[in-house]
């Protein structure tokens, strides 16, 4: 009986051995769960301290280059005593402000209707707007040859400051070599700096993009493929120009880039505009040669852009001008000696010139020309 007793105790006591010793396995294994997950949280903490170190780093160094950058900027503006504004863009963001007068573009240009804001690539000056005149220069390169300087030197110099202080030169770059466009650029900075600081002289130069493929013009018996492409990309040059001038001034007058202003040539055209009875003309020709020395109302320059928009392959744009005057004017079946009478009233001829062309290389290369007038 005693011995019965013995095994039932010692069968008791291995009992609670073997539940004690599972309940202690069950808990060795919670706990080795707990310290497994604890050690991966670990883990995952350290990971993130880490990313967050480096992205610290980084952040600083962005900081660093920056605060760089401005004092590099600053550094530079120190030493040049003109207050620029200086952009480079391709286009516009599309929600921000400003004019639409280029949006014309786009319904002659398909390629263009991809594009968001179009606008100048580079823009030199302090964008002045408000003004009464607006003169534009177009300019390209002539290989060894530049007629710019004298230009602009004429017809800056040639305007009495209040002249100076109500209107702006805007000179248009349409070239596509960077170093002509530099060597633009760095010459209007150091000898026109009073001008540029007081925003009544701005360079642009015409974005890559906004030129349609010229390269498939269909040629005539009189010119090659090539003189065709020169007249047509003269025809957008203009066109471009035009538009961006157009918010800035009341007048818009073209000029080019090998000319001479005579003297007071600024207080005889505000003169003689001022002095108009009508308001009724279509504009004034300030010189017979070309395109130059035409005024226009800037309110009539989308209306001229379109139509030589719709011709620009056909003819260049001095006989474009004529064209327009033709459809505008003179009425089918007309007397042609009553649309001659009204072509003097309202396409009205200043004499004499004021400005005398001087350029005897041509912007076409290997061509020359020697009209003065």
């Amino acid at each position: 009986m005693r011995t019965k007793h013995v095994n039932v105790l010692f069968a008791l006591t291995a009992f609670v051995l073997f539940s004690f010793s599972c309940f202690c396995i069950s808990r060795m294994t919670q706990t080795s769960s707990q310290l497994i997950n604890c050690r991966n949280h670990i883990l995952e903490f350290k990971e993130k301290i880490l990313h967050l170190k480096n992205k610290t780093e980084r952040n600083n160094r962005e900081l660093i280059n920056a605060l760089s950058k401005v004092k590099y900027e600053m550094t530079q503006r120190k030493n040049m005593p003109v207050n620029l504004v200086e952009k480079k863009m391709n286009t516009l963001d599309k929600n921000k402000t400003g004019s639409n007068t280029f949006e014309v573009l786009k319904f002659f240009f398909p390629h263009l209707r991809k594009v968001g804001r179009i606008y100048p690539d580079v823009i030199i000056g302090k964008e002045k707007t408000g003004v009464s005149f607006a003169l534009g220069i177009s300019t390209v390169s002539r290989g060894n040859q530049s007629y710019l300087k004298q230009t602009l030197n004429s017809v800056v110099s040639r305007m009495t400051l209040s002249e100076e202080k109500d209107s702006v030169v805007i000179v248009s770059v349409a070239d596509r070599n960077e170093d002509y466009l530099k060597s633009v650029v760095d010459m209007i900075k150091k000898r026109f700096k009073r001008q540029l600081k007081s925003g009544s002289l701005e360079v642009i130069s015409i974005p890559a993009f906004f030129y349609p493929n010229t390269l498939h013009v269909k040629k005539s018996a009189e010119d090659s493929g090539k003189l065709a492409s020169w007249r047509i990309k003269q025809v957008l040059d203009f066109c471009f120009l035009m538009l961006y001038a157009q918010p800035k001034a009341m007048y818009y007058l073209q000029l080019e880039d090998d000319i001479i202003a005579k003297k007071m040539y600024f207080t005889q055209i505000t003169d003689f505009v001022h002095n108009i009875t009508s308001n009724n003309w279509f504009y004034i020709e300030f010189s017979i040669l070309g395109f130059i020395g035409k005024l226009f109302k800037s309110e009539d320059l989308t209306d001229f852009v379109r139509f030589f928009l719709m011709f620009y392959k056909d003819k260049p744009i001095d006989l474009l001008l004529w064209d327009i005057f033709q459809v505008k004017m003179c009425n089918p079946g007309e007397n042609p000696e009553k649309c001659a009478e009204r072509n003097k009233q309202i396409r009205i001829r200043y004499k004499p010139s004021l400005f005398q062309h001087v350029g005897i290389q041509s912007s076409f290369p290997g061509r020359e020309q020697y009209s003065k007038k």
